[in-house]
């Protein structure tokens, strides 16, 4: 195969969620000495682009973005450490938790795939998630946003306790705060003072890049592309 060939097929296998082909494509991609970065940015990025794109449409659901996530996930096993020696920039770091008191992950796991997909390093800290876990997590590795997930009514008011942990900590002003789960509205997402809020995880991609970009623009820092 050509490397046009093997991109496409890339894009193509990533789409509809062929783990073992993408696997197999990416490991051959390296042995002809393609560069990692454009396995990612010209197949692998697209595709759960447009993954999510259809996702939007309603051509997809769940389901489908769930595999195509795995499917991709499997090539940055391989690619990740390949990528860190090249010193590809990463879009920000995201730091992502369920909040304490709540064990869903479904959700949030697609996220992180989502926003990995999307040039992010994601930190993921797990299920039942304490104020003060995050507060540590956020000191030790500055991450750009952190995101709360939760799916029960009954754990939502953890936002508002994350967000006095943080405001006690002296550290809210330093990062962008995204809420997000099932039961989540906008109107509660502003209530608890969170920065964004995202229905889906295309939309989380989309919103936190959009409030990264706003706060590097106001502080004067370089945004990647």
């Amino acid at each position: 195969m050509t490397p046009d060939e093997i991109l496409q097929g890339l894009y193509d296998r990533t789409l509809v969620g062929n783990g073992p082909g993408v696997l197999e494509l990416t490991h051959q991609a390296l042995g002809m000495d393609m560069e990692p970065q454009a396995l990612l940015f010209d197949a692998l990025i697209p595709a759960l682009e447009e993954v999510g794109a259809r996702f939007e449409r309603g051509d997809f659901f769940v389901p489908e973005m769930l595999i195509a996530g795995k499917a991709m996930a499997g090539s940055m096993e391989v690619l990740r450490p390949l990528l860190a020696d090249t010193g590809v920039q990463t879009v920000g770091t995201f730091l992502m938790g369920t909040v304490k008191g709540d064990v869903h992950d479904i959700g949030k796991n697609l996220v992180n795939i989502m926003l990995e997909g999307a040039g992010f390093e994601v930190i993921d800290l797990g299920v039942q998630v304490a104020p003060e876990k995050f507060v540590a997590a956020i000191e030790e590795h500055q991450p750009d946003v952190v995101g709360f997930s939760a799916f029960l009514t009954t754990t939502m008011p953890m936002f508002k306790a994350n967000m006095n942990a943080l405001e006690k900590a002296g550290i809210r002003d330093e990062v962008i705060v995204m809420v997000g789960g099932a039961p989540v509205t906008q109107e509660y997402a502003d209530a608890v003072g969170a920065d964004g809020y995202a229905a889906d995880a295309s939309a989380t991609v989309k919103k936190a890049k959009a409030l990264l970009k706003d706060r590097r623009a106001r502080s004067g820092a370089a945004v990647p592309a």
